[in-house]
């Protein structure tokens, strides 16, 4: 239960506070990093007969996340080939949906900050709207009294 809370502060802080350039490279290139690490050692556990060592199940991992695919190593077994597919979709359908997610934050934030402009700028008009109305209530008051 706390590992959820945890998260749950972490997605509220995200969303609250989108990610820096630094930031959101660091979440695309863990994931990638963590997607391809995590493949390259089920597939030498799944299928060890095409994949007898972790450095080729890493080597054939690393070429399926980037799309690469040289082919010179390649699942033959049927629970490689489902993993296989499920890294392929998962590779690029995940770092698709972070990289999106992070473009948004990227927007929200330039939003937020013409938000911020535009505001300030609202108030400069008002402040000078305000000086305009005390000038001609002062050049009021001394017609007034002229009379």
């Amino acid at each position: 239960m706390a590992r959820f809370n945890i998260l749950e502060r972490r997605v509220a802080t995200f969303l609250r506070e989108p990610p820096t350039v630094r930031g959101a490279t660091a979440v695309i290139v863990t994931a990638t990093f963590a997607v391809t690490v995590g493949a390259g050692l089920l597939m030498t556990l799944i299928d060890n007969s095409e994949f007898p060592s972790v450095g080729v199940g890493l080597w054939w991992a690393v070429q399926t996340v980037t799309t690469v695919g040289y082919g010179d190593v390649t699942p033959k077994d049927v629970g490689g080939r489902l993993l296989g597919a499920f890294v392929m979709l998962e590779g690029t359908a995940f770092i698709a949906i972070v990289t999106a997610l992070i473009t948004s934050s990227f927007v929200t934030r330039a939003q937020m900050e013409r938000d911020k402009v535009t505001h300030k700028d609202e108030l400069s008009d008002r402040e000078l709207m305000e000086q305009r109305f005390d000038e001609l209530e002062r050049k009021i008051d001394a017609l007034v009294a002229e009379r």
